[in-house]
């Protein structure tokens, strides 16, 4: 029994701190993925960006708050999201476009979980 206990001891610091910053990996890393390469339902998200709508979910273009930080920082209110439709679903889906007042746009396949720089 003492043996489990002190391997106990080695091991729930390590699984913690694993828990606690297993987001970290998730954050914005610089990675990027070109417009064509986008869903298809994503372009389309685009454009309705682009023209200023009109947008098919109520919560279209609220301030994104990037609370976990997952994207550069910037001042409150900078960046705004959108849906992105999901093939199949009755509800919003997970995938998001958000973009920033400086034309950064940003594409979330998994609800802020990862994100990829748009590239044109």
């Amino acid at each position: 029994m003492p043996i489990m206990r002190r391997l106990l001891a080695l091991l729930l610091p390590l699984w913690l701190a694993c828990c606690l910053f297993s987001g970290a990996a998730s954050a914005f890393d610089g990675s990027s993925i070109a417009v064509h390469a986008l869903p298809a339902e994503a372009r389309t998200t685009l454009r309705l960006i682009d023209a200023g709508g009109p947008f098919p979910y109520d919560r279209d273009g609220i301030v994104f708050g990037n609370y976990e930080k997952r994207l550069p920082l910037q001042k409150r209110g900078y960046y705004r999201e959108y849906t992105v439709k999901t093939p199949g679903l009755s509800h919003r889906g997970p995938r998001r476009i958000v973009a920033g007042e400086g034309g950064d746009r940003y594409y979330t396949p998994d609800h802020y979980n990862r994100f990829y720089r748009i590239s044109e």
